[in-house]
C-alpha cells in the first residue's frame, strides 16, 4: 500500500528550520519528498496539517526486565511502551534474571525481541562480568558473535579497576563500545538522593556528586589507556560532563548520554519523600540541569537516553529509603522534551533529532533514519499543539513509576512509522 502523508513539516537533523513537504511511502521505503506533491493513484493520503515528522527515536538505556522480572515488564510491554513514545528501536540492558552474560541468554533475550512488534529494532547489551557481580569477566565473545552491540554492567559499576581494564582490551578486540555509569560505591554508601540541602532537610542519606565525577574520571583514564571505546551512561553533574568534554578535547574516544528525567527535574522535587523521584545517579540541582541542557545544544553530550527502569507500585511506595531507584521513560521522553524545551526555544528541533534519533544510531554503527527520498520509512508524525495526559490508561508498560503520571503535557505522539509499518494511529 502506498501512503503520502500531506501538508507536514520536516524535522531534518542539520537544520533548526522545518520544510514543509508532502511525503510518500511504498513498501518500506520513502519514495517521495516534495512540497505540494500531486495527485498518487491508487494511494491513502493522511492530512498532517499542523504535524512535524521527525525520525523515529532509538533509546540507548532500556531496562526492559525480561527475563526474571516480567512482574515489571517484558519485552512485549517494552516493546509498546516504545511505540508509544515514539521509539522503533532500542538497547536492552542486561540486569535480568539470571543475566545477559553468555551467548546463551543473549540469543534467548534477542528471540523473544523479534517476537515483538519492533522486532528487529531491539538491540542487547551484555554484561561485563559474570552476574554483573563485578568480579570475572563474562563471555564477551561469545555474546559478540550471537549479536551483542554494547557492553555494561547495567547501572552496576565495576568496582575493581584491573577487572575493568581487561574488559576494555576484550571490548576493544571485538569492536564493542563499553558503556560505564559513574559511581564510586564506598562514596555513594546508602545514599538515597542528592547529598545536598534537600537531603539533610528529609533526614535521609545523600550520594555525593563527587561519587559520580570520581568515577567518570576513572574510567576514562582506563579507555584512555586501553583505547576503548568509553560510553558514560546518564552524567548527571555539571563537572562530571565538564571532565567528559576535556576527554573529548584531548582526543579520548568517550561518548555520553542525559537521561530527560536529569534534564527537566532536580533534587528539590523530591518534596515530601515522592519515590518517582527516586533514581540513580540522583536528581542534583538546577545549576547541573542548566549546565547539562547547554552540553546537548554544544553537542558534548551525544544522545539522551530514557534510562527505562520499571518497578512495581509495592516496590515504589515503600518508604524513601526503601524503595528502588528508577523512573520509566520511554512513553514520556518525545513529549516531556518538547513541552519543557523546544516550545520553549532552549531546544531546537534538530538538536532533538541529532540527540535522540541520529547519534544513538551512529553510536552503535547503525544507519539514521532521516526523510528523505529513497531512505527507510521510520518515523514519527508529531502533533506540537495538541497535548498528552499520561494516565495509567495511557501508559502501556507495565509500571508507572514516573513522576509524570497523570500529568497533562503539551505535545502528542500521533502516528509511528516502522519499515513502513504504521504501528500507532491516533
Amino acid at each position: 500500500m502506498k501512503r503520502l502523508y500531506r501538508n507536514a513539516r520536516i524535522a531534518r537533523a542539520d537544520s533548526p528550520q522545518l520544510d514543509e513537504a508532502d511525503v510518500l511511502v511504498e513498501g518500506d521505503r520513502i519514495t517521495g519528498v516534495a512540497p505540494g506533491m500531486g495527485n498518487v493513484a491508487d494511494c491513502v493520503e493522511i492530512d498532517c496539517s499542523g504535524a512535524i515528522l521527525l525520525p523515529a527515536l532509538f533509546d540507548l538505556h532500556v531496562h526492559a526486565r525480561e527475563p526474571g522480572q516480567e512482574e515489571k515488564e517484558n519485552l512485549a510491554s517494552c516493546t509498546e511502551a516504545a511505540i508509544n513514545g515514539g521509539v522503533t528501536g532500542f538497547v536492552m540492558m542486561p540486569d535480568t534474571t539470571p543475566s545477559i552474560d553468555g551467548a546463551g541468554t543473549l540469543r534467548s533475550a534477542l528471540e523473544s525481541a523479534r517476537r515483538t512488534r519492533l522486532g528487529p529494532g531491539i538491540l542487547a547489551a551484555g554484561a561485563i562480568t559474570k552476574g554483573r557481580q563485578g568480579q570475572e569477566l563474562a563471555g564477551i565473545a561469545g555474546m559478540q558473535a550471537a549479536g551483542c552491540v554494547l557492553l555494561s554492567d547495567g547501572g552496576a559499576p565495576v568496582d575493581n579497576p584491573q577487572v575493568l581494564r581487561r574488559a576494555m582490551e576484550y571490548a576493544r578486540e571485538f569492536g564493542l563500545p563499553i558503556a560505564c555509569r559513574g559511581e564510586v560505591r564506598e562514596l555513594s554508601g546508602k545514599g538515597c538522593l542528592h547529598e545536598g540541602r534537600v537531603s539533610y532537610a528529609l533526614g535521609l542519606p545523600g550520594i555525593p556528586s563527587i561519587s559520580e565525577e570520581i568515577g567518570i574520571a576513572r574510567d576514562i583514564r582506563l579507555a584512555e589507556y586501553t583505547g576503548v571505546h568509553l560510553h558514560i551512561q546518564q552524567v548527571s553533574t555539571a563537572k562530571g560532563l565538564a571532565t567528559i568534554r576535556r576527554a573529548k578535547e584531548r582526543g579520548i574516544r568517550v561518548t555520553c548520554e542525559v537521561s530527560p528525567h536529569h534534564l527537566i527535574f532536580h533534587h528539590e522535587h523530591v518534596g515530601d519523600y515522592d519515590t518517582h523521584f527516586k533514581v540513580n545517579p540522583p536528581l542534583r540541582t538546577p545549576e547541573d540541569n542548566a549546565a547539562l541542557l547547554e552540553g546537548l545544544r554544544e553537542g558534548w553530550i551525544d544522545a539522551i537516553a530514557s534510562g527505562h527502569a520499571p518497578h512495581t507500585p509495592f516496590e515504589k511506595n515503600q518508604d524513601f529509603a526503601s524503595a528502588p531507584f528508577g523512573i520509566t521513560g520511554l512513553e514520556t521522553a518525545l513529549v516531556s522534551l518538547h513541552h519543557h524545551f523546544v516550545t520553549t526555544g532552549a531546544l531546537d528541533w534538530g538538536t532533538l533529532v541529532r540527540r535522540c534519533s541520529v547519534e544513538p544510531r551512529r553510536l552503535l554503527g547503525l544507519d539514521p533514519v532521516p526523510i528523505e527520498a529513497g531512505g527507510l520509512a521510520e518515523f514519527v508524525v508529531f502533533h506540537p499543539d495538541r497535548e498528552t495526559t499520561f494516565s495509567r490508561s495511557f501508559l502501556q508498560s507495565k509500571s508507572a513509576n514516573t513522576p509524570f503520571l497523570d500529568r497533562t503535557l503539551r505535545g502528542c505522539v500521533e502516528r509511528v512509522i516502522f519499515r513502513g509499518i504504521e504501528l500507532l494511529a491516533r
